[in-house]
């Protein structure tokens, strides 16, 4: 009797932990999205910038991004928990968020000079490759 009781037991441990696996399957494909936004760098983020600057630039963006994890899960977190309801318009905002810098970067060529831009490029990349410019006042 008591073997079958352990067995009982062990067999209810491992259904709980089936179901753990599968939500926490299902909790990091939603959450996928707001974790890995701003991870990656490319390469042309740190273009021009000297390779003892590199890994400064890095880290920087990777404290920029613990930045906005550590505001935008708990917010997310509190927004699902007591105001559901706002979800989709907040998504709907984001989304034409979206819409406008696409339109913005579409008729970027037609509102801007290619010579400003490639004058403002040369700036940023002389400023990012001296060490004695502070970027954020540089900004």
């Amino acid at each position: 009797m008591a073997g079958s009781s352990l067995l009982a037991l062990i067999d209810d441990i491992a259904t709980l932990l089936d179901d753990v696996a599968t939500m926490t399957k299902v909790a990091a494909k939603k959450t996928s999205g707001v974790l890995g936004d701003d991870l990656a760098l490319n390469a042309q983020q740190v273009a021009g910038v000297k390779a003892d600057r590199e890994l400064p630039v890095v880290w920087a963006v990777a404290k920029g991004s613990l930045l906005n994890k550590a505001i935008l899960v708990p917010a997310a977190l509190l927004i699902s928990a007591f105001a559901n309801w706002a979800i989709m318009p907040l998504l709907m905002l984001g989304g034409l968020f979206l819409c406008f810098e696409g339109v913005e970067k579409l008729i970027h060529p037609f509102l801007h000079s290619h010579d400003d831009d490639e004058q403002h490029h040369q700036q940023l990349v002389e400023a990012v490759s001296n060490p004695q410019i502070d970027m954020l006042a540089f900004e």
